[in-house]
């Protein structure tokens, strides 16, 4: 029986609650189309916006705080590798080794108190601050049910009042709820009326404490990190005096990327060799005291000209340069000349800074064109589409430019001897590719 009397309450407060849910929800149907009117509290209203934007500005801190926690930790571990890379490169024989593994150590500490500290300081602050508000928005948003309670009991009762066939037990009991449902909304609502305000104005003693801890501990942070700095320098310094008559020359190293084609200069290699254009190359021939050059021996051509115009240059400058060897043979034979004898050197022309001879450019098996092969001595990254991808060990085969004029000094036309061989098509395949990246091989 005490078993079925329990049932008997839970049921009945169950049946309760549904009850009140519904009336609830009629009453705002009713509110909301008009129907019926609803208390209002501006003045209160703008308490719960403040409080909801406090609420949103505490999480967003929490969270960036959380973050800049976690930051300070991977910056620790970052540290701590540094210093364990400086202990293990430090020679046990070189001056100030002790030194650098107290500095490491007390760097280690310094990382573990300034975010132990900022847990404690800030970080807990923090949370005790925002737990607070969820005790508070379940009041708020009770305070609204109990509103929507109050004005549906007046609604009743003024019903009750107004209508034609009055039943007074129904009106006395209506106005006993509704002045039940008064009192239970009135405390809640003073209650929050004196808690809200107070609320939003301890924010700004918060973050003013909040930040001018962390703040704080930063700049005590900063203060002893340098000095361990400060010291290790030192260190490092009476290393660099007792060996510094060891010094190693760092040099810079060059860029992968190139200028924009309008004016495109080559990168230098990343050996440092020096660019050399096909405009400035040279041949370097060390001739015997005796002998002397002969004028118009070479003809330096411009990258520009077709390979015909430089064959056809140099074939003009032998026949000049063999004229004036006859010449001079005959004077010396006749007698006519004091002067001796001079030796003719003639050399081949040269296209794009490269001798021209021997094999034909216009083999079958290469592409039409076909000046001489190179070998990538570097990889190159192209920033461009008609650039050439080279990677250290591919082969070049270097072709003219279609239009001479295109050529930049410096630079190449090619296709990689695998893309020929593979597809035999140069409007896919072939690109510029500086000409310092590579060296003569064929």
């Amino acid at each position: 029986m005490a078993e079925l009397g329990s049932k008997g309450v839970t049921a009945g407060k169950i049946a309760s609650n549904v009850q009140k849910k519904l009336t609830r929800a009629q009453e705002k149907v009713l509110q909301k189309l008009g129907k019926a009117d609803e208390t209002k509290d501006e003045q209160f209203e703008q308490c719960v916006q403040n409080f909801n934007k406090q609420l949103s500005e505490g999480t967003r801190l929490q969270k960036d705080l959380r973050t800049y926690l976690a930051s300070v930790k991977a910056m620790h571990e970052a540290s701590k590798k540094l210093t364990e890379c400086l202990q293990e490169v430090y020679e046990p024989d070189w001056p100030g080794r002790d030194d650098t593994n107290k500095i490491a150590e007390n760097n280690d500490l310094l990382w573990t108190d300034f975010h132990q500290k900022l847990v404690d300081q800030a970080l807990l602050t923090m949370d005790t601050y925002l737990g607070q508000f969820p005790d508070i928005k379940s009041r708020i948003a009770k305070r609204g049910r109990k509103l929507v309670d109050y004005d549906s009991a007046r609604h009743h009762f003024e019903a009750l009042q107004t209508a034609k066939k009055k039943d007074e037990t129904k009106i006395a009991k209506a106005e006993e709820e509704l002045v039940k449902a008064q009192k239970v909304f009135e405390e809640m609502n003073v209650d929050l009326q004196e808690e809200l305000p107070s609320l939003w104005n301890s924010r700004v003693g918060f973050y003013v404490n909040t930040f001018q801890s962390i703040a704080g501990l930063e700049e005590n942070f900063h203060k002893e990190m340098s000095k361990l700095n400060q010291n290790l320098h030192d260190v490092l310094l009476g290393l660099d005096k007792q060996y510094s008559g060891n010094a190693f020359p760092v040099k810079a190293q060059p860029s992968d990327s190139t200028p924009a084609k309008a004016n495109k200069s080559p990168s230098p290699p990343p050996d440092g060799t020096p660019i050399t254009s096909p405009e400035n190359k040279t041949v370097n021939h060390e001739l015997e005291p005796s002998t002397l050059e002969a004028p118009g021996a070479s003809i330096p051509k411009s990258p520009s000209q077709p390979a015909e115009a430089a064959r056809a240059g140099a074939e003009a400058a032998g026949s000049e340069a063999a004229a004036g060897a006859e010449a001079s043979k005959t004077e010396a034979d006749s007698g006519s000349s004091s002067l001796p004898a001079v030796v003719v050197e003639t050399f081949p022309a040269t296209v794009n800074g490269t001798v021209e001879g021997g094999a034909s450019s216009e083999r079958a098996d290469m592409p039409p064109g076909f000046l001489f092969k190179v070998q990538a001595m570097h990889d190159y990254t192209a920033t461009d589409t008609d650039e050439l991808q080279l990677k250290a060990g591919d082969v070049v085969l270097v072709i003219p430019f279609e239009n001479p004029e295109e050529q930049d000094e410096g630079w190449l036309m090619g296709v990689k001897e695998s893309d020929w061989i593979q597809h035999k098509e140069l409007d896919q395949c072939r690109g510029v590719f500086p000409e310092n990246f590579t060296e003569r091989v064929q």
